[in-house]
């Protein structure tokens, strides 16, 4: 998985990468908020991220609330990583957007146990992200019948596009999943076939 790390502390970027690619993760760094938000734009964008608060340009919290309000990235797991660590910081860091809060200086066993929570979560999303795209794909398969159809009072044949007169059952079967199996019904039984095969009555 890859994460994208944006602090303006060379020295902090350097450890977390080595800390990070250590426990098998893929690292992406920013030395601020606009080379950030550049690296969250690529195709895929990274789906997690590890921001530092106070940072040139655009700083984490609102870095944050770009993220969940852009299509595409509103499902990126996000820490906070800050040295800001009042209540109040805390509580506006994560009504921006983040989903993680981390006060520097912060304990490395902690940081671990936060990034494989935060990575269980981002790979189920995606494999949610990937069942509801087959569901669609499913949906979208289904054909189905709908609209006004021409049917003849006499015969019950039905007139497709090319104004040629079909059995129903062909034109069902064509325009749908439905398969028919034939059989009669009492009434009929009673008004034709009776009349017509007389030993076949009971």
């Amino acid at each position: 998985m890859q994460i994208l790390i944006a602090d303006d502390d060379p020295v902090l970027r350097h450890v977390l990468r080595v800390h990070l690619e250590r426990w098998g993760y893929e690292v992406v760094e920013s030395p601020d908020g606009a080379s950030a938000w550049h690296a969250l734009r690529t195709t895929p964008p990274p789906p997690f991220a590890i921001m530092d608060w106070n940072m040139p340009g655009v700083d984490g919290p609102t870095l944050c609330q770009e993220v969940r309000q852009t299509p595409g990235l509103s499902g990126m797991y996000v820490i906070l990583l800050t040295s800001n660590s009042s209540k109040k910081d805390m509580i506006t860091g994560l009504e921006s957007g983040a989903d993680d809060y981390i006060v520097k200086p912060f304990d490395w066993d902690e940081l671990r146990a936060r990034v494989r929570i935060g990575s269980r979560i981002v790979s189920l999303q995606q494999v949610l992200g990937t069942r509801v795209e087959q569901l669609q794909q499913a949906l979208s398969s289904v054909r189905k019948l709908s609209g006004l159809l021409p049917i003849c009072a006499y015969c019950k044949r039905i007139r497709d596009d090319s104004d040629y007169w079909r059995q129903i059952e062909h034109f069902v079967s064509e325009h749908s999943e439905v398969r028919f199996s034939h059989g009669i019904c009492p009434e009929c039984i009673e008004a034709y076939v009776n009349k017509e095969l007389p030993s076949a009555r009971t």
